[in-house]
């Protein structure tokens, strides 16, 4: 390793330069207590440096976690990271403002979009007593770590401050005597340094340590109270040195006097795309291009939710081990999901050595896991993602009171504590106000109580085209492990009274009569919803037709990305999540219309259209009598009619009427099929989503019926049907 070759032998003189000066007396003489052993005082020292720094990298400088075969250099993947200051950490709001601010932001991350962010290597440096916060598997154990090793490099590393570091875990200390000199010296004493003890009393005198406390939140419960009050007043002592100490959110309690307190901040795109760069370092991944390959499968609209995972460490280095074993993510969401909530609920857990903890004896991850996905949907079918302590706790106190296999030695505060300090599922976001740690933790655990409960026809009838339930009806797809046949049987049952006017009623059976029987392979559906795009442009009509045919769809998506040059509010979200916003209905024979009249820019659109409508629908054979070239000749008929833009509004529309004609009268369309009420033109939107949502969740389930599938594709968009 780089540390290894280069950095071990400058840290080596580092280290043994400042121990020289500790044990000489101010001449510049070795005290009497070093010269006792045999060997030169100087070469001892210098030897039992280099061994300091050896078993510092050995033991603080590697990673491995969630069950890595192989250890991984901290060094090689190491991201820099950032802190959130005191105003993002002590938050006092309301429920109500929290729910507010969260949707007011507009992404699913639950930490201020614009919250000051401080370097954490300069926080570092400029703080003589640091108290880094965070939730599980943040990274703060890392960082610590990581200091260590900036100190290690003196000179050449990126910490400016002179001293040697020694790292503390306080798991460790299960008697309630926390005796930190002890410990410091035992660090120097395996080493083989002369007279550790007087050593290590130097040392602190002198103001030459830099001492890393990793894990306030892990020292035994029973202890805590003790714990905090030695480390007070041994900082107290030794105040000339320099400290850092690390502790979960939830378990700290705002009393360390000296300490500034910071938060680790979530990890932003930037970063997580340099984690996963520095995490595929091998020269095979780099040949390979394996970093770029999961990033941009990362990027991919589907996997939104894994990255608001990635916005965590611990579960970036999970996404990181699932793609390295698969070069892929798993199809079914729901597999990665249930994976990053066990990470959380047992293997981090289990490398922690929580499980010591009385609160757990008799608390299965299963039983957990049945506990969490009730809170996660009552909260959510409520429309609420914050909750104040007392609710959690009474809805804890229930389950358990309700379940006669429940450990009766169990409380409701403790199981609140040993969730939100410990596994960070649960987040106090504010003073007795919590939330899930992820949005897509809350969203699969809701999935999982539905259908452990059996819930699917409640959910269909309540929630099918609610947005915000969209992750959750994928999910559930995914967990159905015995088969999606039913949700998707009710998904296109309820669609269908969406469609209960004349007009959309005659819409559809106008886009299914000028497809029916035409000349191709394509799906009636994929055929049907071409017909509907032409007829009521919006993007909800777009993101279907990609689902069901993505090469269609990019071919009608040209014409609407050169439209939206020319049309004043007119979008495009192809593979994108349908957007709110209603494209205005007869949007392309506005497009043709002033691809005609305005001369300037009418011929790369015009151009785009042509093609599209005479070369790519003409290809695919999607319509039955309907010919596009006819109406394109038509429109060069009268392209040199096209008025003047400068020419009166009645003189304009006029023309734009005979454009409408024309392109009505090609597609057999009756025009007022298409003047829709607000509330058609909702409904018609709506129904266009839920057959959207209905075709990804057939993506995502573990298994489907063929035959169930091929009737409900041939029914698609269809009115009448048997």
């Amino acid at each position: 390793m780089l540390f290894e070759r280069i950095i071990i032998p400058a840290a080596t003189l580092t280290l043994a330069s400042i121990f020289s000066r500790v044990v000489c007396d101010g001449g510049g003489k070795f005290f009497s207590w070093v010269k006792e052993k045999d060997e030169d005082p100087q070469q001892l020292i210098e030897r039992a440096s280099e061994q300091y720094v050896q078993n510092y990298a050995a033991r603080h400088g590697i990673l491995k976690v969630l069950g890595m075969r192989e250890p991984v250099p901290l060094e090689s993947v190491y991201t820099a990271v950032q802190f959130l200051d005191r105003d993002g950490i002590s938050r006092f709001e309301s429920i109500e403002d929290l729910e507010k601010a969260f949707r007011q932001q507009g992404d699913r991350s639950f930490q201020p979009k614009h919250s000051k962010k401080l370097d954490g290597l300069k926080v570092a440096n400029e703080k003589q007593y640091l108290m880094v916060l965070g939730g599980p598997g943040a990274g703060k154990s890392t960082f610590l770590r990581k200091m260590g090793l900036e100190a290690l490099k003196g000179k050449a590393g990126g910490y400016t401050h002179e001293c040697i570091p020694v790292l503390i875990e306080l798991k460790n200390f299960a008697a309630p005597e926390i005796e930190l000199e002890k410990s410091i010296a035992q660090e120097f004493r395996i080493c083989g340094f002369p007279s550790p003890d007087l050593v290590t009393q130097k040392l602190l005198e002198q103001g030459q340590l830099l001492i890393l406390l990793d894990g306030l939140d892990e020292v035994p419960t029973k202890n805590v109270d003790n714990a905090i009050r030695q480390i007070q007043n041994f900082v107290d002592q030794h105040d000339k040195n320099r400290f850092i100490a690390s502790c979960r959110i939830a378990a700290y309690r705002h009393n360390f006097r000296r300490f500034t307190d910071v938060a680790m901040a979530d990890f932003s795109r930037d970063q997580i795309e340099q984690f996963i760069k520095n995490w595929f370092y091998s020269d095979a991944d780099r040949e390979a291009g394996t970093a770029e390959k999961c990033w941009r499968l990362l990027q991919k609209p589907e996997n939104r939710c894994a990255r608001e995972l990635a916005q965590s460490p611990l579960l970036l280095t999970l996404l990181c081990l699932v793609y390295h074993s698969s070069q892929n993510f798993p199809q079914n969401r729901s597999v990665l999901y249930r994976k990053a909530l066990r990470v959380l609920l047992e293997e981090w857990a289990a490398e922690k050595r929580i499980f010591q903890e009385e609160v757990y004896q008799g608390l299965s991850t299963e039983y957990e896991e049945v506990l969490l996905s009730e809170i996660a949907y009552q909260g959510f079918e409520a429309n609420r993602l914050f909750f104040s302590q007392r609710e959690v706790v009474d809805q804890i106190k229930t389950f358990l009171a309700n379940n006669l296999n429940a450990p009766r030695h169990l409380n409701g505060e403790k199981v609140l504590e040993a969730i939100a300090v410990q596994q960070g599922i649960l987040v106090e976001r504010a003073q007795e106000v919590f939330s899930f740690s992820h949005l897509t933790l809350q969203e699969y655990l809701t999935a999982q109580y539905i259908d452990d409960q059996h819930l699917i026809p409640q959910l269909v009838t309540d929630h099918l085209t609610q947005e915000r339930w969209q992750e959750v009806f994928l999910l559930v797809a995914g967990l159905m492990r015995g088969g999606a046949d039913s949700l998707l049987l009710a998904m296109e049952a309820q669609a269908k009274t969406l469609i209960d006017t004349p007009k959309l009623r005659a819409l559809l059976n106008w886009a299914d009569e000028v497809t029916d029987d035409s000349r191709d392979t394509l799906s009636p559906a994929t055929k049907r919803v071409t017909a509907l795009f032409l007829a009521v442009v919006n993007d909800y009509a777009l993101s279907l037709a990609h689902v069901l045919h993505p090469e269609l769809s990019r071919k009608l998506n040209l014409a609407l990305t050169l439209a939206n040059t020319r049309i004043p509010g007119f979008t495009s979200s192809q593979d994108k999540t349908p957007a709110r916003a209603a494209i205005p209905t007869r949007a392309l024979a506005i497009a043709l219309t002033q691809s005609l009249a305005t001369r300037a820019f009418g011929k790369e659109l015009n151009d785009a259209l042509t093609q599209t409508f005479t070369s790519e629908l003409a290809r695919f054979n999607i319509f039955k009598n309907i010919h596009f070239e006819v109406l394109i000749a038509r429109l060069k008929e009268i392209k040199e009619q096209a008025p003047d833009i400068r020419q009166p509004a009645s003189v304009l529309q006029a023309f734009h009427n005979r454009i409408f004609q024309i392109w009505f009268n090609t597609l057999k369309l009756d025009p007022a099929w298409t003047n829709l009420s607000g509330e058609e033109l909702s409904k018609l939107e709506r129904y266009l989503y839920a057959n959207w949502l209905l075709v990804r969740c057939k993506q995502a389930a573990v298994r489907v019926s063929p035959k169930t599938w091929i009737a409900i594709e041939e029914r698609m968009l269809k009115v009448n049907y048997s």
